[in-house]
């Protein structure tokens, strides 16, 4: 278990739309640090295997996007969505997706997923490196709950979803918010 731990400290290379810039690319390089994503913030992270993979499209991305409001009314701050891809490859996807609400995070090296312990070989499948299914909740920069899928291991020969769902996710959000209610 990760709990209690603080999330790996890196800088993201990021791609920003610039409306200063013209032409058919108006974007920019912007680096943001773990810090401007976790420090002072409770958030939700999910991260998958890759982009316009079918799992992360049809269930997880569309089903965080469709809870945000719901989740965001639990205490917290902001929702992304982590994936061992390039800038250019998450913008597309988040655009693909109609993604309004969710921040994606690009972690093109797998940097921050190799420091967090999630990194595996998708060899068997043409990926490389790339991220095994988990969530967290982050609170200032330290794993408040996580939340993994079994049976991580390099070249799996499956996929499993279902604990790193936003459901899943959700549940654990509507109890802790109870315990603060009653407390």
């Amino acid at each position: 278990m990760k709990i209690g731990i603080q999330v790996p400290s890196i800088v993201f290379q990021t791609r920003v739309r610039d409306e200063s810039i013209e032409g058919s690319n108006p974007y920019r390089w912007k680096p943001i640090t773990s810090s401007d994503y976790f420090v002072n913030k409770r958030v939700v992270v999910f991260s998958l295997p890759g982009a316009f993979t079918p799992t992360c499209s049809t269930y997880q991305v569309p089903g965080f996007e469709n809870l945000y409001d719901t989740i965001t009314s639990l205490r917290i701050d902001e929702v992304y969505c982590i994936s061992v891809n390039d800038s250019f490859t998450m913008n597309k996807w988040a655009k693909d997706q109609n993604i309004i609400k969710i921040k994606m995070i690009p972690d093109g090296n797998g940097e921050f997923t190799r420091q967090i312990g999630m990194l595996v070989e998708k060899f068997n499948l043409g990926f490389g490196m790339r991220s095994w299914r988990y969530a967290m909740v982050v609170n200032n920069g330290v794993i408040e709950q996580w939340f993994e899928e079994p049976g991580r291991r390099d070249n799996a020969d499956d996929d499993p979803y279902g604990i790193t769902s936003p459901e899943s996710v959700l549940a654990y959000l509507e109890m802790c918010d109870i315990s603060v209610a009653n407390s």
